[in-house]
Order: C-alpha cells, then structure tokens, then sequence
C-alpha cells in the first residue's frame, strides 16, 4: 500500500457569483490539488485526492507558497510510504510543512482517501462515524438589503433552509438588512450572522441587543482574531452564540479558547486553517470534551475538499452546524462526487474514501 507518485494541478477557478466580506471581495480563487497514487494490493492503483485553497488574510499562506509546498520535488519524502501508516504520516506533515495549514490539508486529505479506500469503506465510517448527514447553511455576501432578498428567494427556492448573511461593515446597515430579512423569510428560515471580524466588543454586544427579536441563530467572529479574549467580559448567554473562526487556527487554539470563561461557545473548524482532517479531530475532541458545539466552515473549495470537511464532521459528536457551501459557486470544479445536496442536506455517497472523481484526468 505504498505511495508511488505525488502529482499537482493548480486550477485557477471564476466564481459564478461574486461576493464581499466585511474586509474584501471575492470574485475568483485558486486551488492546488494533490493527488497520490498508491500502489494497492492487487496491483491496482488507488487515487487519493486533497484540494488546498490558501487564506493568506487568515492564515498568512499565500498562494505561492502553496504552489510550492506542493511541488511535487517537495513532497518527495512521501514515496515509498505506506499510507495505512497514516497517524505517523499526518504528524510528520507537521513538521515537513509548518507554515502552509492549506497545503498541509491538501496531503493529509489524500492520505485519508487513500487510507479509507485501501479499507474499503468512506472516510466517515472509517473515521467512525456519528451523524447520518446535517443541513448546510448558504451563504449570502455583504450587499444591498433587496439583493439580499432576492438571493434568500432564490436559495430557500432551492430548498435551503438555513441562510449565513455576511456583515461587518456598517452595525446600522446589518442591523436593518437583517430586520428586513427576518420580515421577508419568515420564523422557519434559520438565520446565521458572519461578521468577519468587523466589530468591536462594545459593538457586538448592541448586535445582540438589537437583533434579540430576529432569532439570529449566532454571530460568527464578531471581532478581530487578536481581540477575542475581550468577549470573556460578556455575559454567558451571549458568549454561547458566538462561533470562534479566524482566532481559531490549530488544536492548541482550542485548549485556549476552551478555557473558562470561554469567549465563544462555537467552534468554526476549516481544514484549511488547521492543516486537515487529523488536527480537525483533535479539535473536535477538544470540542467535544469541553461542552462546546462544532461548526466546520470553508473556503472556495472544490468539492474534493468540502467532502473531505463533511466526512471529518459525520464523525465528530460535537458537530452541530455545517457551513459547507464552498463548492456551489464554483464556476467549474476539477472534480465531481464526494457528496449529495437535497433540500440543503448534505450526505456522503456510499463510495470508499472521499467518493470523489477528478475530472479531465
């Protein structure tokens, strides 16, 4: 079950629809993408797949670095190893590539779909898996209140029940877009908040007090990663419905986060922040041991690595939210499978690993 090649695509992706944060616009993306070829017992060759998409406004990865990570020249110390080794492989990615979490991701989600394809079984079950499938929500950029509108017509159109409306910008402004959304949507249409860290704790704080009647279901990295210890001045109820995302990068994230009195009662888990599936489980664990919910987020991704997210999410127990929409505004994806999308709920597909197939090679 030996690793024989180590291959790169880098794939320079269009968004089909554009969209801003509170800090930058997004209107294309790249993603690197990994595969391995391992040498399987009865002489066939099983593929895993990884996909990276860098953060470099989160993680300090730019996507040249990435690239290079990746080269295939760099990850030669990979040749010749055996993937159901995959603990002692994961850890030394660590060391082989510290300060690229997205490009870590990449590998590390290959070695996993190797790893549940030379078992037989999706990478869920191989993982252990808890939930059967979750909703996602959908996420709606920073824009004017009657887009806004459109777009939540069109997505609960399609079955989506949960929408994420970007804010951060203006307090005043998300505050009336959000009042008209809740009016226009209805009670049953689950509400989210990201704001990307464009508050302040004193403005955070009037969020909560201003949206009370809305039933925002939770505000996402209300203020700036460094500042984040500030929310431990809130009161219990609001912290609770706080998710941690761009202060939280890694496991050792989590330990501090985790400790009382926690500043956020989320937990935002991306594979591209943490470095992939093996230090999101930990995190989950951490998660999971403290009484705090999951969330598993995303970048623009293509769907090799949301489906890599989900399968780590079936199987942690504290998973309790899914903001897994990174694939669907893709203008084009390099592959297709890992996952199926009904009425906004996302499963697995009964395939080994990840179930998923590149496309064009």
């Amino acid at each position: 079950m030996k690793i024989v090649a180590v291959e790169r695509r880098v794939e320079a992706i269009p968004l089909s629809r554009p969209y801003a944060i509170a800090y930058r616009s997004v209107s294309a993306v790249e993603n690197v993408i990994v595969i391995l070829r391992v040498q399987g017992a009865a002489g066939q060759v099983i593929v895993g797949l990884g996909a990276a998409s860098p953060g470099s406004y989160v993680t300090g990865e730019t996507r040249e670095q990435c690239r290079d990570a990746l080269d295939p020249g760099a990850l030669g110390w990979l040749v010749g190893l055996d993937v159901r080794t995959l603990p002692a492989i994961t850890r030394r990615l660590e060391t082989e590539l510290p300060r690229t979490p997205a490009a870590r991701a990449a590998v590390d989600m290959a070695l996993h779909d190797a790893y549940a394809q030379v078992l037989g079984l999706p990478l869920c079950e191989a993982l252990g898996r808890v939930h059967p499938g979750l909703p996602t929500s959908i996420t709606i950029g920073i824009k004017g209140a009657d887009e806004t509108l459109r777009e939540a017509d069109e997505y609960t159109g399609r079955g989506f029940r949960i929408l994420k409306v970007k804010i951060g910008r203006s307090l005043d402004e998300d505050i009336d877009r959000l009042r008209r959304l809740r009016a226009h949507v209805g009670p049953e249409i689950i509400i989210r908040a990201d704001a990307n860290q464009g508050y302040s704790v004193e403005e955070t704080q009037r969020f909560f007090a201003e949206t009370g009647a809305l039933n925002i279901e939770f505000i996402e990295q209300p203020v700036k990663a460094g500042a984040i210890d500030d929310l431990r001045q809130l009161p219990s109820d609001l912290r609770d419905r706080i998710a941690a995302d761009e202060s939280l990068l890694g496991p050792a994230d989590a330990l501090r986060l985790a400790t009382p009195p926690r500043p956020a009662g989320i937990f935002n888990i991306k594979l591209m922040k943490c470095g992939g599936i093996w230090p999101a489980l930990r995190i989950a664990t951490v998660a999971e041991l403290g009484g705090i919910a999951l969330m598993w987020g995303c970048m623009d991704e293509s769907c090799i690595s949301i489906a890599a997210a989900l399968h780590a999410a079936l199987a942690s127990p504290a998973t309790c939210y899914l903001d897994l929409d990174g694939s669907f505004d893709l203008a084009r994806d390099v592959a297709e499978g890992g996952f199926s999308v009904k009425d906004g709920w996302l499963r697995p597909l009964p395939l080994p690993g990840l179930g998923v197939r590149l496309l064009n090679g």
